[in-house]
């Protein structure tokens, strides 16, 4: 007499959408999503710091974690990566060396470009240095990019007869030296005109930067 109650049960449940039954069911392998890095995600802004020699990188490729690095870039500004050879980081951002790593890992992978992501782990190549009438010439480390008037509050201000309006700031680009001219006097004097604000009147530093205050 249980058995028209029973059956009936069973014909309810075949009616029933298969959805339901599967609500607590573990996703699968193929439905489960890729994760996506998160240097890539849309919209994100690119990096402006510019790499120096001494600076320390974490290097991770994607998929291949046998290709995970952290490492100091040498003093010639490159740094040596398995299968991609040695490659330039000096005066470049970090986005740029992604570029330039996932072009030379290419022929190694079959298919799609491998995703790289660098960072910048610490700075410390970032050194600047400030000589001639300052109350306290040497090297600076900052942590962040600095102006030559931040690198005189650095030294501890310009002395008692220090010239101004001659400061220059020696820089080496690409094994070429060259002269930037500073425009300080008006504005440590507390009076600057427009064009001492204007332009490269107040530069701003690179890494090996020496600032010379006559």
């Amino acid at each position: 007499m249980m058995i028209r109650p029973v059956a009936a049960l069973l014909g309810l449940a075949a009616l029933l959408p298969a959805s339901l039954f599967a609500q607590g069911a573990p996703p699968t392998a193929a439905s489960a999503p890729t994760p996506v890095p998160a240097a890539k995600l849309p919209g994100q802004a690119a990096s402006t710091y510019r790499i120096s020699a001494g600076d320390m990188l974490d290097v991770y490729v994607w998929g291949d974690e046998r290709l995970q690095r952290a490492l100091t870039v040498l003093p010639d500004g490159t740094f040596g990566f398995p299968l991609a050879g040695t490659v330039m980081a000096a005066t470049h951002t970090t986005n740029e060396v992604e570029s330039e790593l996932s072009r030379l890992l290419a022929p190694q992978y079959k298919g799609v470009a491998p995703q790289v992501t660098v960072s910048v782990k610490q700075s410390s190549g970032m050194q600047i240095s400030v000589i001639g009438k300052v109350r306290s010439p040497g090297t600076f480390s900052p942590t962040r990019y600095v102006t030559v008037l931040d690198a005189l509050a650095l030294a501890g201000g310009p002395s008692e007869f220090a010239d101004l309006g001659n400061v220059v700031i020696l820089r080496n680009n690409g094994g070429k030296s060259s002269v930037v001219r500073a425009k300080l006097a008006g504005v440590l004097k507390g009076r600057p005109t427009d064009g001492d604000l204007a332009g490269d009147g107040i530069p701003l530093l690179l890494a090996g930067d020496t600032v010379v205050v006559p």
